[in-house]
């Protein structure tokens, strides 16, 4: 008998068609790490966007707020761009992108 048709023959009949089911349990972990990587990191993520939107939409003047460092006070809100200007001193009024702002910091009681 010939020894290479022996062993062809061999690893014909070893491969056996695997099933869906093995294949879907194959892979179930790799499902598992996506979903956990989603409710960790995505979901959050996409929370604090939407909080960030909602705050940059509700700016009006007289907000204090911080813009990459820099703490003023909001002057003017301007509707048909994504500028702000923010007083950080007196007399001294910078533009700004809404977007680059941070939460805005509360009121004091006594300022109007």
């Amino acid at each position: 008998m010939n020894p290479i048709a022996a062993a062809y023959a061999q690893s014909a009949g070893a491969s056996a068609p695997t099933s869906l089911t093995q294949n879907l349990v194959s892979f179930l972990p790799l499902i598992l790490i996506f979903g956990v990587f989603w409710f960790l990191i995505i979901r959050p993520q996409m929370t604090k966007q939407k909080q960030q939107r909602a705050m940059v939409a509700a700016l009006k003047r007289g907000d204090r707020v911080s813009a990459n460092g820099i703490l003023g006070t909001i002057t003017r809100v301007r509707e048909d761009s994504n500028e702000a200007e923010v007083e950080i001193a007196p007399q001294l009024r910078i533009t700004v992108l809404r977007d680059t702002l941070v939460p805005v910091m509360v009121k004091p009681a006594n300022d109007k």
